[in-house]
């Protein structure tokens, strides 16, 4: 590992499993401090014994605007700025048209539309200028999926923020970058797959649609994450970054 991050400040949203948990682990292991947000405490206290280094959990749910504040309010309490904002916190669930509810739709757009409008918006008078913002959306942001119509959505919305948002905030040159992962071998996936022997089944069906042959680890998205959050990515700006194998270039 390098000192990419070394004293920089990285907010992490869903830092408690899956992507968010390997990006915080590889933002730590490169000497940053690191913030992390889940809605469950266990989950969260599980987190910080992997992350290690100077990790901080705050308990909270994007959707809710008062926990975004406890997050930031926590931030300041050791820091002044933030370097890196890593807006990853979301989810979904599979639901075909004609059976979609309107708390389904609610729900959704709350934790990926909303969550991810207001962890940025409110995030603005910590950003440190020439900060690096990363948005999570997914290749069903452009591509098709049965029965993930409002997740897909969410999605697409999530790539236009950052469209727009590296428009609004040029002059304070904050990069705004999306990453979109294909599928990712995670406890969530697991989950939206239906667990078991049924969901190694849908993930063993889905390789084999991926050019690379296999699905995603968290790690590799991670790995992705660090560099648009890194120097190196100085000039990487608005982009949509699909770590996926391939399968969204098909």
């Amino acid at each position: 590992m390098t000192n990419r991050f070394n004293n920089k400040v990285v907010v992490v949203t869903g830092g408690s499993s899956g992507i968010g948990l390997a990006a915080a682990k590889a933002f730590s292991a490169e000497g940053a401090s690191v913030f992390i947000t889940g809605r469950r405490q266990d989950a969260l206290d599980a987190a910080v014994k992997q992350i290690g280094g100077r990790v901080t959990a705050v308990r909270g749910d994007t959707a809710v605007l008062a926990d975004i504040d406890r997050l930031y309010d926590a931030v300041q309490q050791k820091h002044a700025q933030i370097d890196v904002l890593f807006a990853n916190a979301g989810g979904g669930e599979m639901v075909p048209l004609g059976a979609i509810t309107e708390d389904h739709y609610q729900r959704t757009f709350d934790t990926n539309v909303k969550g991810v409008l207001f962890t940025v918006q409110k995030a603005l008078p910590l950003l440190k200028d020439g900060a690096s913002v990363i948005l999570t959306s997914s290749t069903t942001s452009i591509s098709g999926t049965p029965a993930f119509s409002v997740y897909s959505a969410t999605k697409a919305a999530v790539r236009n923020f950052a469209r727009n948002w590296m428009l609004d905030l040029k002059e304070r040159h904050i990069r705004v970058n999306a990453i979109s992962p294909g599928v990712t071998d995670t406890a969530g996936l697991n989950e939206l797959f239906g667990g078991g022997a049924q969901a190694q089944g849908t993930r063993d069906y889905l390789a084999g649609l991926i050019p690379a042959g296999r699905v995603g680890q968290p790690e590799e998205i991670a790995n992705a994450v660090l560099f648009l959050a890194s120097d190196e990515a100085s000039f990487v700006n608005g982009v949509e970054l699909f770590v996926d194998g391939g399968q969204a270039q098909i």
